[in-house]
Order: C-alpha cells, then structure tokens, then sequence
C-alpha cells in the first residue's frame, strides 16, 4: 500500500506503484486537467512519473512559477520542432525557459527573419493543435553521444559531456521528435495553450565564449492567458522605448567601444550623472557615520588566497605577472582591501561599530554574449561599504543599514520594494551560534521594514545569511540592487581583531553593504525607470537657455552665468539654427526645462519656461527662478 501526502497533510493510499496523473484524477478532474507538473518529495517531476514508494507529493499549475516555467521550457521544445521540420539541417545548442520567457540556440548558415519566425509560429501553433504525447526515455551515455555524433548535432555531444555522471541521460519525445534533456514537461504538447509569440533574434556565442561558433538564438513568450500575454508584449514595446543604450546615445551619456568590451566610455553628461550619484550617497553616509577610503585596485595574489577569492572568483579575474614573477589580480571585490585599512593601528571595543565606505573600481570577466549595455560590464564601480561590529551589535546594524538604503530608493524614485532574504547553506563557516545570532538579526531588519519579502532557504553566502533589495521599476521590472550580507568568515583570515572589554582580542563580525551595487547597473534602471526624463536634481544638464536670436545672445550668456553660478547645472546654445529645431534637439536629449530669451525677457530681467513633454511656457523673474530651482536642487530627504 503505497501512502501519498499532500500538500494540506492529507493522505491518499494506493495498492500498487501510481502515476502522478492518476493521483491528480483521484484528487479531482479540475486538478488534473491544470496541473502541469509536480514535485515528488521536492523533486520535480513528469506527471506520468511512476511513484512506488511512500512520498509527499504537490502539483503544480500554470498559476504556479514552476508550472509556468514547464510550460515555457515546452514551448522552447516545440519552436525547436518546428525550426527542424521547416529548415532541414537546422542543428540545436540548447533551449531553456528564462524568465518571461523562453529561447533556443540554433546553428544555422542562412540568418532567420522576421517571415521566418512567422512560419516558425503558425507552425508551432499547428503542433500544439495535434496534442502530440510526451514521453520520457532514458539513453546510455555513450550511445547518446554517438548517437548525435552521427546527426552532426555537435553541441548535443558537448552537452552530454556536461551532465554529472551520476545522473541519467534522458531524452524526451514529442511524437516523433526529441531532444536532450533532464526536464521536466507536461503531458502533451496540447498543454502549452496558444498564448505565445516569438519576440526576436539575436547572436549568441556557444557557452558565451566569443572564440566558439555564433549561433542565432530565438527568443519567445508563454502564458497561461491572453491577458498575460497581451500584457506582456505591452510592457516589452515600453522597455525597447526606454532601452538605455538607446537612450544613451541621445541624451550623449556614453558609449561601449569593442576595443574595451564591457567597459564604459563616460561622454560629460554621462560622468556628471555619474558624479551627482556619487555626491549625494557620499553625503547620505558622511551623515550616517561612514569614514570613506580608497584601495589599490590591483593586489598580490597571496591575499586573494587568503580571502578566498582566488579559489572562488579565480576564473574571473584580471591577473598580470611582472617581471619579477609576481601574480596580480585587479581587484573584483574590495572587501579584501578594506579589512586593510582596518587593520591599522589598534581597534577598540570603543571603535566598533566602524563603518568604512568606498567608491571602488572593480573588474569581473564576464562572457561576451552575457555583457549588456550598462546593466552587464566588466569593469563597474561598486557603493561599497563594510561595517565592523561586535555580534551584540548586529541587530542594530542591520536595521540602520536597511533604513538608509529604503531612504535613498524612496529619494530616487523606488518605493515599491521587496526584500530577499537568505539563511545558512549547508556548506558554510563559522559556529552555528553565530549563525543564529546573525540569522535573527537580518530577519528582524527585514520584519522592521515592514516590507514584502521572501526567504530562500538556504541561499545564503558560504560565510553569512543575507539580504537582497529587488526594486520594481514604472512598468513592473524587477532589478536586485542593493545587498546586507553578514561575513563570519573574512575578518578572521586577514587577521582582523579588536580588543574587548575585558581586554582579550576578539574578530569582529563584518558586514557587507552596497546600496546601488553597480554605480553603471544603477544608472542604466534609472534611465529605463525614467524613460530618460531624470528628477530634476540628479540630471547631469537641467537647464539649457536658448536666445530666440542672435541680438540676445549677451543676455542669454548673462543668464547662463548666474543659473550655473547657483550650483544649477546649465549650457546656452548659441547655435546658428532656428527655434524650433534647438527646442526638438534639447527635448530629445531629455532636458527637464529650456529657458527662452528675447526682447520681452531682456526688458524684464526674466525667462520664458518650457518644461519636458509640455508645450505650455510660463514666464518668470530670472532672481525667482533661480531662488526655487536651488532650493528644488537637492534630494528630497536632504
């Protein structure tokens, strides 16, 4: 008799091995008709799975994020079988589901189009109309591969390799057609729906390495609903409007050069946005009491050892030996470098909590095919900053840290946030008291926030529990930005201590904070957040003052003079083109105000105003103007 337990703690028996299909028709029709997949003792699983033993068993539908994901990683099988059937010789990479979506990586001479992507949809359409049956079958490893070898399917053979040997090599049918891989998948093509569409081509290296084969990757989107769909394709047309690459480019902020892949060319838009970011955080943690430093950014390999980098992140960074045969790394991290500057000179329990923040330059490898504008670069300068404490003083640390980074998201723009937080993994350091301790802390800033948020059960850091800050941008994105970790492993391989009360040297705990993470990353969601049209205090030009003619040109130089001298960031165009195309130009690049002169303004000492996005003007005393656009230059909490 086999004992099944559901999710609610009830039980089902069964006099023999059960399919969980047949569970599901048990429980109800309507479950078994929604249900897509499910999970067998926490393991995903087909639902024509065989159980054979006592288990706890939960189903899932495409209400939830792993039915849902199930049914993408299908609809990528079924573009595949379609991409095959309609262009003979199309050899396959690898095909998963990804968030909002799905792609596949097809190795194909003659590019697809967009009438191609056309057939390949209504074909697929057709392929979900003949409710093929999925089955599972399970190959032996060197068969598999020969198998391939003779299809030419080079990238199946390398791909074969790449599974642990402990695991099975499985295959799955859909009718006649099949491909590698672990699964799981729904019964029958018929349950994908019709709510998809495929969205682009783009290039993509093999394994993201740009020494390997470019090959075409097909992207596509899968829903449960029409509605979900259409919403979807709505928000993605909104997120190609505000594109900040694209935006980039017109507002002048910066470019990318393939000389310096994933490395930023800041224009002096780009670097004065840049650094009214760097001023503002500089002066939200002056006032919260963080000392900010500076460190090398290229450091002998012995202390990446130390640290435990060079095992961990080794892979992924930049080293250079010298002529005297020494290894170095540029930095990836600048948490080594701080525990440095920390331990100089003798630290007191009286020190503590000591707050170092830094504006460090960091430098990670990253595949090519992973780099994307601002928001995926090699070379990025993190908000840094390390906090060193006693454990009794972790609580408090936490949820000051939480508050300034809730203060400075509210201050630019960002209040819909949810928190991630993480506990101990089952491969960890430090004492399983300090664990607790570290663990209640965290949980209790997140509870005082009173904010949304998760917990990813054993997600945390090797060394500590951590916090993730996800903010949801103007049409619902999420980006991961800031981030709290707890460190009881770092300070104690570098030889970092302090002095207690009772005079016995004691490691301080040690944690991690950033607040926008990546200065660049930051900047390109703040331009998409913002569709370009930046609050008026942190964009890098404000104002620009355009004389109607050449007669008011001293006027307009006047004026530019006296707005810049109040700290207002401000250019006059003294270009010999007209009105109106000076207005066009200065609107497109995202200018919040133009300030027009002529006869009526020079008589009256003021500027006519003409605000982005609005063909309303309005006439104001110059001294007024710049009275209110000081005071309104400034954050809000400032």
């Amino acid at each position: 008799m086999l004992n099944i337990t559901l999710p609610d703690g009830n039980k089902i028996n069964f006099p023999k091995k059960v399919t969980g299909l047949e569970i599901a028709e048990k429980i109800s029709k309507s479950l078994s008709k929604q249900a897509l997949i499910m999970s067998v003792d926490g393991e995903l699983k087909d639902l024509y799975y065989q159980i054979d033993k006592d288990c706890s068993v939960k189903f899932f539908t495409s209400k939830d994020p792993e039915g849902l994901e199930a049914m993408r990683h299908d609809t990528t099988h079924i573009m595949a079988m379609a991409v095959q059937e309609l262009f003979p010789g199309t050899k396959l990479a690898i095909g998963p589901a990804i968030k909002d979506g799905f792609y596949y990586d097809f190795s194909r001479k003659e590019p697809f189009t967009p009438d191609d992507l056309e057939k390949i949809e209504k074909k697929m359409k057709a392929i979900v109309e003949k409710d093929e049956k999925t089955r599972r079958e399970v190959w032996e490893r060197e068969k598999t591969k020969e198998h391939y070898h003779k299809l030419g399917e080079k990238y199946k053979v390398e791909l074969v390799d790449m599974i642990p040997n402990k695991d099975e090599v499985s295959i799955y049918y859909h009718g006649k057609w099949y491909d590698l891989c672990r699964g799981p998948h729904l019964l029958s093509t018929g349950k994908v729906g019709k709510f998809f569409k495929l969205t682009k081509v783009a290039g993509a290296y093999w394994r993201g390495d740009s020494n390997n084969e470019m090959l075409q990757r097909i992207y596509g989107t899968s829903w449960a609903t029409k509605k979900d769909l259409d919403d979807y394709l709505q928000r993605i047309e909104e997120a190609e409007k505000r594109d900040h690459r694209k935006l980039g480019k017109v507002m002048d902020l910066f470019h990318f050069r393939e000389e310096s892949p994933g490395a930023v060319f800041w224009h002096e838009k780009g670097w004065a946005l840049f650094q009214k970011l760097v001023s503002y955080m500089r002066l939200k943690q002056d006032h919260a009491g963080y000392k900010e430093i500076n460190t090398p950014e290229i450091l002998d390999r012995s202390l990446w050892e130390k640290s435990g980098h060079w095992e961990k992140f080794g892979a992924n960074m930049y080293t250079s030996e010298t002529p005297d045969q020494k290894v170095f790394a540029i930095k990836p991290m600048n948490c080594p470098g701080c525990v440095q500057v920390f331990n100089q000179g003798l630290k007191s329990y009286r020190d503590l909590p000591f707050k170092m923040s830094e504006f460090g330059k960091v430098h990670r490898y990253e595949p090519s095919g992973a780099l994307h504008g601002l928001l995926r670069v090699r070379a990025f300068t993190q908000d840094d900053a390390h906090i060193f404490c006693t454990e009794d003083q972790i609580t408090q640390e936490c949820l000051s840290v939480t508050n300034l980074i809730l203060e400075i998201y509210k201050d630019l723009g960002f209040e819909n946030i949810i928190l991630k937080y993480s506990d101990r993994p089952d491969l960890r350091v430090g004492d399983d008291t300090v664990w607790d301790k570290s663990e209640s802390a965290l949980i209790k800033a997140v509870e005082a926030s009173k904010l949304e948020y998760t917990i990813n059960k054993g997600e945390g850091a090797f060394y500590g529990p951590k916090i993730e800050f996800v903010l949801r941008d103007a049409i619902g994105r999420d980006w991961q930005c800031g981030t709290l970790q707890v460190d009881l492993n770092l300070p104690g391989r570098l030889g970092a201590s302090y002095v207690d009360k009772d005079g016995s040297k004691k490691i301080p705990v040690m944690l991690h904070r950033a607040l926008f993470g990546s200065l660049e990353r930051f900047i390109g969601i703040l331009i998409e957040n913002y569709a370009g049209k930046l609050p008026f205090w942190i964009s890098p030009i404000q104002t620009v003052v355009i004389p109607i003619s050449d007669d008011f040109n001293n006027y307009a130089l006047s004026v530019h003079k006296k707005i810049k001298d109040s700290g207002i960031s401000c250019d006059v165009d003294l270009k010999n083109h007209n009105l109106n195309y000076k207005i066009r130009e200065h609107s497109n690049a995202k200018v919040p105000m133009l300030l027009i002169c002529g006869k009526k303004e020079v008589d009256s000492n003021a500027v006519t105003i003409r605000r982005l996005d609005t063909n309303k003007q309005e006439n104001m005393l110059l001294k007024d103007f710049i009275k209110k656009y000081t005071d309104l230059n400034k954050a809000p909490s400032i």
